[in-house]
């Protein structure tokens, strides 16, 4: 089963954010963000380069929430799609927001877990049967025999298990 997977935009809110109400009655949240940019150095330092910078907007209840909760400075992660739109004969790119969070690598925060919505049984991984193994763990463990397999091979070496059988 392959793993679902989303864009993702990490970066800082670069103006004061903006709350409007669209054509049709619902929410838009405008904010002009900025991702910063570094270069690795030969000596394995980085060198902060000039920062790039796109809009981010968000729609309806989700805007909301973002409203409430950013400002110009904070630090985040958003989860949504890039888009690029033709204004006044100009192509401009925005990145369309479905989720966003504080960037908990960046930012201090306390989390309020007074309220909880869905119940914690909901949010559990199923258990596994009795006696049966972990996949990865197996896939694992096949990948590193084939390279100790190869190795051997390589070098010329007898692997164990045939040592005692060649002796």
């Amino acid at each position: 089963m392959a793993i679902p997977t989303r864009e993702a935009l990490s970066g800082f809110i670069a103006t004061d954010p903006q709350l409007t109400e669209t054509s049709n009655g619902g929410h838009r949240f405008y904010a002009r963000v900025g991702i910063e940019q570094f270069q690795r150095n030969e000596d394995g330092s980085f060198t902060q380069l000039e920062s790039e910078f796109t809009n981010l907007v968000m729609f309806d209840k989700a805007a909301e929430r973002a409203a409430e909760k950013f400002q110009k400075g904070d630090n985040f992660i958003a989860e949504g799609r890039s888009n690029v739109q033709e204004y006044q004969g100009e192509q401009r790119e925005q990145f369309i927001a479905s989720r966003i969070g504080h960037d908990n690598n960046r930012t201090t925060y306390t989390v309020d877990r007074s309220r909880q919505e869905r119940s914690s049984t909901d949010r559990e991984a199923p258990e596994r049967a009795v006696g049966e193994r972990d996949p990865a763990a197996v896939a694992l463990a096949q990948r590193e025999r084939a390279l100790q397999a190869e190795t051997a091979a390589a070098s010329g070496a007898v692997p164990a298990d045939r040592a005692a059988v060649a002796r």
